[in-house]
């Protein structure tokens, strides 16, 4: 797999951006490898994903970053973002009891399937430290009480501090965290809800979900902000269900849909196919 940079970059809507952006790579001995756009209509935007070969290319990582394309991004006010292929940041996962969403991610991560490092594993509970051992993860127990709670987000930003963490994965973290945290980590930080959302927010969604006889449940990953549950969405996913199944056939359909669709909401994150925008996503695939 060659070197690569990825530009994920958002700004008005008009014309000339997309020739400016791809002679800027062409005229400085770049190929584009991918490159995928999106213009928002109602508002005015445009949004734009492009991948390029650096091999061969004039400009160092550290110069493209440093100012080889300002004066494009200052020309037409563009916001954007630079990552580079051969950089795979750090990321954190935060459990409590519930092992079948870490566990995926663990397998995976074993397997080099994300473009990203599992670092460390936070958890209110001690439950799963066995796990992390398996892994051979770091894994931290940082009790959180509503009595404790300031200085427990105090110590996990600590960690994530020391492990340079760049994504958090919240695999069943049956916590609120603060809008002090979340604002450290704006989406940055992805949570798997065991729910089609907006629907059976909150506690016990697959119990009601079965007492209101619905004949579809889903699974939505989605990033945290201040507001509980709503969040930028990710993706989602639904399965069939009949009035054969009881909870349990409900909980156990949902927990498949929660572990595949957090670990496709983290791989998109990681490969740098996401741009927030207002409370919702644009998605380059």
């Amino acid at each position: 797999m060659k070197n690569t940079a990825i530009m994920l970059l958002s700004c008005r809507d008009s014309k000339g951006i997309v020739a400016a952006v791809t002679a800027f790579i062409y005229q400085n001995n770049g190929n584009i490898v991918t490159a995928d756009q999106y213009t928002d209509f109602d508002d005015g935007m445009f949004f734009m994903r492009i991948e390029w070969e650096l091999d061969g290319f004039r400009f160092t990582p550290d110069e493209i970053k440093n100012g080889a394309f300002s004066e494009i991004a200052e020309k037409f006010a563009i916001d954007y973002r630079l990552y580079f292929s051969e950089q795979k940041p750090n990321m954190a996962i935060f459990v409590s009891t519930q092992d079948h969403c870490l566990l995926e991610v663990l397998w995976r991560n074993s397997q080099n399937e994300f473009k990203g490092n599992v670092s460390c594993i936070i958890s209110n509970h001690k439950g799963l430290k066995k796990v992390a051992e398996n892994f051979k993860i770091p894994f931290y127990h940082v009790e959180k009480t509503l009595e404790n709670k300031a200085e427990a987000e105090a110590r996990e930003l600590e960690i994530l501090q020391e492990h340079d963490v760049t994504l958090v994965v919240l695999a069943k973290y049956m916590q609120i965290l603060s809008n002090r945290f979340t604002d450290v980590y704006a989406n940055r930080i992805i949570n798997i809800h065991h729910s089609f959302l907006p629907a059976f927010e909150g506690a016990r969604p697959y119990h009601r979900a079965h007492e209101r006889g619905v004949k579809l449940i889903g699974a939505t990953v989605h990033y945290v902000n201040q507001d509980l549950d709503r969040g930028p969405i990710i993706d989602q996913a639904v399965m069939r269900v009949s009035h054969k199944d009881v909870v349990a056939d409900f909980i156990r359909k949902g927990r498949d849909l929660e572990r595949l669709l957090l670990v496709r909401g983290i791989a998109l994150h990681l490969d740098h196919r996401l741009l927030a925008y207002k409370n919702r996503t644009i998605l380059f695939e």
